[in-house]
């Protein structure tokens, strides 16, 4: 008798570990743990945080952070925590939250153009990865990296082509320069080399060029005509006198701080500045804003042509009318600085 008592209590205790077991299991591992209303939620975790920065973003969007604990602390996440962009679907378990945030790091989209520096650039950046803006303008700017890609501080931008590109969210800035400068190799491939050859530009010279003419049309279509006036007067020993450049070396001075040129005068031809083209043959040291990639290739692919002067249409905005002479160019000019005065645009 006694010893079915003893049988009957282990059977009972085992069966009471077993129902604390199973409501364990149950809890921490088969039942759904989310307390938000959307289909998925994201985390973001750092790279130097630990597990207590990761519970902080979790509270709010689990049900029950106590079970969450217990199955992370039996599964070693709280000692192996991992850095990245981590997706929370509703509904998920903590099992299959757990899995998420140890192995489920996922890429993020990095767009950007028109980025007129490279302050303006690590800005941009920074909000889309983990790096900051003061590490990614260090790296950018750090010369041994620069002097050995054959850049330097004025052509350091072009490295930068505009472009979405995958990055996972805990990229630091070295590693987001490093892959800027492979996808610069990449677009820099045989067949755009030989052509920078072919008119006798560099690449840095060509995305410098691309700059201007970006700057002076943003119609695709419009580019390689656009470039191929310059690459004319490249040819013949001609100023280029492009008004973006004027508005690029006026911009640098504290007297234009805070304000936007829409009409170029004859005070600005006066700037003194290696970016006046105006005043200096050839091309500017570097590139004056971030050329989109249509305009390189309008100056790799230029329309070969006579025209030496184009001017603003004022009759189709965005696009030029294009002349071979001066006096059919100073007609053009006339008829476009008239609109400017009739909109009451004087600087």
């Amino acid at each position: 008798m006694y010893i079915k008592k003893i049988i009957l209590a282990i059977v009972v205790i085992g069966l009471v570990v077993a129902a604390f077991f199973a409501n364990f299991v149950y809890k921490a591992m088969l039942k759904p743990n989310t307390a938000f209303n959307n289909e998925t939620a994201y985390v973001y975790i750092p790279s130097n945080a630990n597990y207590s920065d990761v519970r902080s973003q979790l509270e709010p969007l689990l049900e029950d952070i106590e079970s969450f604990d217990d199955l992370a602390e039996q599964k070693k996440y709280t000692t192996h925590v991992k850095a990245g962009k981590f997706a929370i679907k509703k509904g998920m378990t903590n099992n299959d939250i757990i899995n998420s945030i140890r192995s489920g790091n996922l890429p993020v989209k990095v767009s950007f153009n028109n980025q007129s520096t490279l302050e303006k650039l690590a800005g941009r950046i920074s909000n889309e990865i983990e790096a900051d803006s003061v590490s990614l303008l260090k790296v950018m700017l750090e010369e041994k990296f620069l002097a050995e890609n054959n850049f330097n501080n004025a052509t350091a931008l072009g490295m930068y082509l505009p472009n979405s590109y995958e990055f996972f969210w805990n990229t630091d800035a070295e590693g987001f320069r490093d892959r800027m400068l492979t996808e610069y190799k990449r677009f820099w491939n045989e067949k755009r080399t030989e052509k920078a050859e072919a008119i006798g530009l560099t690449a840095n010279q060509v995305i410098a060029l691309a700059s201007i003419v970006y700057e002076e049309s943003k119609q695709a279509s419009e580019q390689p005509r656009i470039a191929g006036v310059y690459m004319n007067r490249l040819r013949i020993g001609m100023p280029l006198q492009a008004d973006p450049t004027l508005k690029f070396a006026a911009y640098q001075l504290p007297k234009y701080k805070n304000t936007v040129i829409k009409r170029v005068l004859n005070i600005h031809k006066d700037i003194e500045s290696p970016y006046n083209t105006y005043l200096n043959r050839g091309l500017p040291p570097g590139l004056i804003a971030m050329p989109d990639i249509s305009a390189i290739d309008a100056v790799l692919n230029y329309e070969k042509h006579s025209y030496l002067y184009f001017a603003a249409d004022a009759k189709r905005f965005g696009f030029h009318k294009f002349a071979k002479t001066l006096a059919q160019h100073n007609g053009n000019a006339r008829e476009y600085q008239r609109y400017l005065s009739s909109q009451g645009i004087n600087k």
